[in-house]
């Protein structure tokens, strides 16, 4: 069950938002939470109920081993580490069996053909973020951090539907303690909520979907052995990166929205990364609460950069390979981790060099540190959406201009006698299956304004009481032009409504397919 499908916008939401309003009139507190997590695990159930026992036994476990830390460290016990080392082992072994087991054989056959047989699992839904999301909190139970919860508060962090699926990785300390008292202002969060999920739909009906149609007739293409020339790879290249920029962006919104809906607030996980100065600067904006874990459980615990900038360099390399392979179980996606690593490094780097000569500005202005790390991002993408590393380098060489440079055939007849003359270059007139003409281009140049130059959903909702809330900070709506800055009414609630209800309905009539996280 997706969030834009129809069986949970007419059916699944409704019945849990009417439950929700009801049960806060008439029951006590710890009975709504016990019924938002018995609302999640049938939202769960819905995708595959014969998995329903693999996320209640991975609850079960880590609710005890967290139960168990606590109690060892209370009493100073030796044995605390040994049993965080357990719980730790448990849940990447549940992650390996299910996430990477067929990959491992597939690797081994690459070697030593036939040596094992070939192994698969259905990958059940959300295991890598139910997996990390438990794994930082046996971490925090064992440094003494972690906020005591009884087990149904504890089962609901884990199996809230508005993150379940996708994210945010929320922090424990973020949800647990929301869950403890009622919301007070029910309608004013309900009308924050719809609003906000409301942007986020229109970013995955109408943007997302109009540049994944043309992003796959690139790419898939390139699958069938079609190589695309210079023209196509771009436009390909660039219709990817706004797919997935507002397929996970308008994800994040509509999460943060269905939680707000609920009275929760749920940290930001997406601010704009393409307005990105440098590399690092876009991986504190892009998927932020998977950027956070990495530091705090993974970079930092190596020795983050306390141990000279070659040490933090490895650190970085290292840390990123295994981001991209979270994100899949496919040697893509460790090359497009390692590239994303090669970039921090020469990021780092040249700041530690700029540094040691004195030099207190780089060479580029803002705007030319944003289209530099725009394009960068751009050509990571390419492998991150090829069905394979060989169809990854067909269509980098094609943005190279290695399969040739077609233009379309009606420029031809613009460019007149300068044909003749394009020719000794090598650049040639034909049909572009890919090309959509002059509409795709204007896409791409809203999009482009869309990402560059509005304001994104966090700057959007400003307003007294918290929308949105990153990693711990809120926002201060006081840096805003006023009619950027409002605080949503019941009215302006309803308007958002409207919009949710005509998207409702593209959402009957087309097939906007999955979210790309969603397969993570």
């Amino acid at each position: 069950m997706l969030f834009h499908e129809p069986v949970f916008l007419f059916i699944f939401l409704p019945l849990t938002l009417a439950c929700y309003l009801l049960f806060r009139k008439f029951v006590r507190q710890e009975t709504i939470v016990a019924a938002l997590g018995g609302a999640s695990l049938v939202f769960y159930i819905w995708w595959n109920p014969n998995y329903i026992w693999l996320i209640i036994v991975s609850i079960l476990v880590n609710f005890l081993f967290g139960r168990r830390l606590g109690a060892e460290r209370a009493l100073r016990n030796g044995s605390c580490r040994f049993s965080l080392v357990l719980g730790i082992i448990f849940n990447l072994s549940l992650l390996f069996a299910f996430k990477y087991m067929a990959f491992a054989f597939e690797s081994i056959n690459l070697f030593r053909p036939d040596l094992v047989a070939p192994y698969a699992l259905d990958l059940p839904l959300g295991i890598s973020f139910f997996t990390f999301l438990q794994i930082a909190y046996l971490v925090d139970c064992y440094r003494g951090e972690a906020e005591e919860a009884g087990f149904a508060s504890y089962f609901l962090f884990v199996t809230f539907f508005p993150h379940l699926i996708a994210g945010p990785l929320i922090h424990h300390t973020e949800m647990i303690s929301q869950f403890r008292c009622k919301a007070e202002r029910v309608w004013d969060d309900l009308a924050i909520g719809l609003s906000i999920f409301s942007v986020g739909l229109f970013k995955k009906l109408i943007l997302a979907q109009q540049m994944a149609t043309w992003a796959d007739s690139v790419f898939d293409g390139a699958s069938a052995g079609i190589a695309p020339t210079l023209v196509e790879s771009w436009l390909g290249a660039f219709c990817f990166a706004f797919q997935i920029y507002f397929d996970f962006s308008g994800y994040s919104d509509m999460a943060i929205g269905l939680s707000r809906m609920f009275g929760i607030l749920m940290p930001v996980n997406f601010a704009s990364p393409y307005k990105a100065t440098n590399i690092i600067e876009f991986w504190r904006r892009w998927h932020m609460t998977l950027s956070r874990f990495f530091r705090d459980y993974l970079y930092i615990p190596l020795g983050g950069s306390r141990s000279g900038a070659v040490r933090s360099f490895v650190n970085l390399v290292f840390v990123m390979l295994l981001a991209g392979l979270w994100h899949g179980a496919n040697w893509k996606f460790v090359l497009w981790g390692g590239i994303h690593g090669i970039f921090l490094v020469i990021c780092h780097g040249w700041i530690v060099l700029r540094k040691n000569l004195g030099l207190h500005a780089g060479f580029l202005p803002p705007w030319g540190g944003v289209l530099l790390t725009f394009i960068a991002v751009v050509l990571a993408w390419v492998p991150f959406r090829a069905e394979s590393i060989a169809t990854a380098q067909l269509i980098l060489d094609g943005m190279m201009g290695l399969n040739g440079v077609t233009m379309p055939i009606h420029y031809a007849q613009l460019l007149g006698g300068a044909v003749g003359h394009l020719s000794e270059f090598g650049i040639t007139f034909g049909a572009m299956t890919s090309y959509g003409g002059g509409v795709q281009l204007l896409w791409i140049a809203g999009c482009l304004a869309f990402v560059w130059v509005l304001p994104n959903t966090q700057e959007l909702f400003r307003f007294n009481r918290p929308a949105l809330v990153i990693l711990g900070q809120s926002y201060c709506r006081d840096s805003l032009p006023k009619w950027l800055a409002w605080t949503p009414s019941r009215a302006s609630g309803a308007v958002f409504g409207l919009l949710a209800a005509y998207l409702c309905f593209l959402a009957i009539q087309g097939n906007p397919g999955e979210f790309i996280y969603f397969k993570f």
